[in-house]
């Protein structure tokens, strides 16, 4: 009986992996996966096949998910449209209300016969066995057959906690519940006296940005967030994740942030390979749309990098909601799990991001000064300009203020404050991170970052002759114009680098740099036409289209 009601409110099982270690001796733990035949023999890609009974419950319960989903989505205009019709009175509510509670009434019914089915298979009740043994007593044997099930990862239990670092018990300095550090937007006028009038005029406009920003604002920047469009995309999702976990032996694991988000992540090692990059961990940061299982993971593992993937708050098997403070949980605690869990260290440690992901990448930088290096690829400096391009020009102030305190990706800022080497990746045809047309390679947002970073660490550097440089050299839109252009500016590289050298060893690493401030207007602009060439590679592709493994490539350092 007892596992009967397993059965039935146990997660839904999508698939049984092949066995990737067949000489591994079969475990004492009863009914385990090498005693099914179909788990180790059959196909590697093919799903778990539930039986009938199974199947068309799970198909009721999902299209009443979907029809759920719906409803909430559309639920102001559906109580706008019931009040107008006068739908909403007491003797109109009551009548429905019995209709409803009869509708869940039949659901719970559909739910106890999937799990009559569920526990007629056999498949089924050895995953069952192993995920109730698992979390029980997570030890290294349950967890290895754990692995063997991809299932609802909400059943998955935790692997790593984010005070598990024995630094972290006690410490002032670190995360508390309420979140990890961000750097806080400036008011949007200064020296107004904060007194209780202006509170209360405010407050109107702060009640207006709030709905917007948890409304339509957060599903707009991250529609990978909208369960349609993860229920769309879920057969991609597995069949990604199949290939990661048995095509490169990937271990997938589930991380707790300060905030109570749980974060669905995969890890490839490649330490054990004769390949030197293997040693370096690549952790990933994905797009506004963008999963691990489908994601820019691809290129560093086809370079030989371990990898390290994780999906966004609220995406695939991640829980929560995509706000800034939540992303910066859960990098953190994805940082914290790479090195104390995974056994990285910072310097060995390269963060790469594509598009909106450079939010995250940035803040671990700055909050992990000791990485090793920041690849950004397709990501822009501030959101304001890109939201600004796509909401009417009348919404200019309720877009400002929403996005400045409640959705403020500041990366240019947090990229400021890390010291390390920085590679930023630009399409040429980027028709996302442009505030006008693709055409257009000069409103290209990523123009922008390059010019603040290097305009924070080179001020003497980028005055008026170097930025002048600079600006032409980001007007090229082709590798033979780019080209034509560097070599018309004649740069002596061996003096650009002897200059740099000589600086930093007599006034050490850390930027801002007053290397070229007596220099000659010709220096100055070989200088900045020398590092904006090394801190910015073209890629002339659009937005979306995947890094190829030879663009991926470590940021140029002294």
């Amino acid at each position: 009986m007892a596992k009967l009601l397993s059965c039935v409110l146990g997660p839904r099982l999508y698939k049984i992996y092949r066995e990737r270690d067949t000489d591994r001796a079969a475990s004492s733990v009863p009914e385990t996966p090498t005693a099914v035949p179909a788990a180790s023999s059959s196909s590697w890609d093919t799903y778990y096949q539930p039986r009938a009974l199974e199947k068309h419950a799970d198909s009721i319960l999902a299209l009443a998910s979907v029809f759920w989903s719906i409803s909430y989505y559309s639920s102001p205009f559906a109580f706008f449209y019931l009040y107008r019709k006068g739908y909403l009175s007491l003797s109109k509510v009551v009548p429905f209300s019995h209709y409803a509670g009869t509708l869940l009434l039949l659901l719970a019914g559909v739910a106890c016969l999937r799990g009559i089915g569920r526990w007629t298979n056999p498949q089924y009740r050895q995953f069952i066995t192993i995920l109730e043994a698992t979390h029980r007593n997570q030890s290294a044997e349950n967890k290895r057959q754990l692995a063997n099930y991809n299932f609802d990862f909400r059943s998955w239990p935790v692997d790593f906690h984010w005070e598990e670092p024995s630094s972290r018990k006690g410490s002032r300095g670190g995360p508390s519940r309420r979140g990890v550090a961000l750097l806080r937007p400036e008011p949007l006028h200064r020296g107004t006296a904060d007194t209780f009038l202006n509170r209360v005029k405010k407050l109107p406009c702060q009640i207006t940005s709030y709905l917007v920003a948890h409304t339509l604002g957060r599903r707009m920047l991250y529609p990978g967030s909208v369960y349609l469009l993860q229920k769309a995309l879920m057969p991609v999702l597995l069949q990604g994740q199949a290939r990661l976990v048995e095509e490169c032996n990937g271990r997938r694991a589930k991380l707790l942030a300060c905030d109570g988000n749980e974060i669905d992540t995969m890890f490839v090692d490649r330490r054990g390979t004769a390949e030197p990059q293997g040693q370096k961990l690549v952790i990933c940061c994905e797009g506004n749309a963008g999963f691990y299982e489908v994601g820019c993971v691809s290129t560093p593992l086809e370079a030989g990098y371990s990898v390290l993937g994780w999906n966004h708050p609220g995406f695939a098997g991640s829980t929560g909601v995509p706000f800034p403070q939540n992303e910066a949980n859960a990098m953190d605690v994805v940082v914290q799990f790479a090195i104390h869990r995974l056994g990285f260290q910072p310097q060995d440690i390269v963060i790469y991001a594509w598009s909106i992901g450079g939010f995250t990448a940035t803040w671990a930088a700055m909050s992990y000064p000791d990485i090793s290096a920041v690849i950004l690829d397709a990501s822009f400096d501030d959101l304001v300009p890109l939201a600004l391009k796509v909401m009417p020009d009348s919404w200019r102030a309720l877009v400002t203020r929403t996005v400045r305190q409640h959705l403020n990706l500041n990366n240019s800022e947090q990229l400021c404050r890390f010291q390390g080497p920085v590679l930023l990746v630009r399409r040429t045809k980027d028709e996302i991170i442009t505030t006008t047309v693709p055409e257009d390679i000069m409103s290209n947002r990523g123009n922008d970052l390059l010019l603040k970073l290097l305009q924070f660490r080179y001020p003497r550097v980028m005055v008026e002759e170097g930025l002048r440089a600079v600006r032409q050299w980001l007007e090229a839109s082709s590798q033979l114009e780019e080209a034509s252009i560097y070599s018309r500016g004649e740069v002596e590289e061996d003096w650009c680098v002897s200059v740099l050298r000589s600086y930093q060893a007599e006034h050490g690493p850390d930027f801002p740099w007053s290397v070229g401030e007596d220099m000659s207007a010709d220096g100055r602009r070989q200088l900045a036409l020398f590092l904006a060439r090394k801190h910015l590679h073209n890629f002339e592709a659009t937005h979306c289209t995947p890094l190829p493994a030879q663009h991926f490539q470590m940021p140029w350092h002294l």
